[in-house]
């Protein structure tokens, strides 16, 4: 049955203290870890809800970062197997932006620096927020801060990342015009690539004034 509910200037949108949390469990604890929630929250009615149970994975949080090339207005496009697009019957291939997981002690920006160099061998300066969002708030506590960053596309080349971590990453140079292309297309099918390439295009004449 739908309720009609009258929202007032006035009232607030809920918060972490509407939310009461019966228990918790990791249930599985590896690379990634699974946790199971029993918990209930307040109703939009004013009452609360019955206990649920949510299983939510977390991978810790994460940030990209958009290799820019003002001068040559290009930009940095990385490839790389992923198997969670092959398991839901995308192009297994990726066609991505830097991105990498925020190690303890570490910023969001320290990440997209030292991540530039690790997957496309790059020195970023200028880096730019663009922002932060959550990759699948119904099922994950991952967050993602994505940057557009300044960097010399003419040194852009060849097939890098960190063998130890099975990382086979081979690095594409295109022009702005044609990644946003990419992104009309759906050639491009990641969030955070998406997400960066729409701002460049909204931004990059800023870019270019610098």
């Amino acid at each position: 049955m739908t309720q009609k509910v009258s929202l007032s200037e006035n009232q607030p949108f809920y918060t972490k203290d509407d939310v009461e949390i019966l228990s918790s469990e990791k249930v599985y604890n590896g690379f990634f870890s699974m946790v199971k929630y029993r918990l209930r929250h307040k109703l939009f009615n004013g009452s609360w809800s019955k206990p649920l149970e949510r299983e939510l994975f977390e991978r810790g949080h994460a940030a990209a970062l958009l290799p820019y090339d003002p001068i040559e207005d290009k930009v940095v496009i990385l490839e790389q197997f992923r198997i969670g697009a092959m398991v839901a019957e995308f192009t297994p291939w990726q066609l991505e932006i830097v991105a990498g997981i925020i190690e303890p002690g570490e910023s969001a920006h320290d990440v997209a620096c030292r991540e530039a160099v690790e997957e496309a061998g790059l020195t970023v300066t200028d880096l730019e927020k663009v922002t932060r969002y959550l990759s699948s708030s119904g099922g994950c506590s991952e967050t993602l801060d994505v940057f557009v960053g300044r960097v010399d596309s003419t040194q852009a080349q060849g097939i890098h990342g960190l063998i130890d971590e099975g990382e086979d990453i081979r690095v594409h140079v295109i022009t702005r015009q044609e990644a946003y292309q990419w992104v009309e297309s759906g050639k491009i099918e990641n969030a955070a690539s998406i997400i960066a390439l729409q701002w460049l295009q909204l931004n990059y004449l800023r870019l270019q004034s610098k």
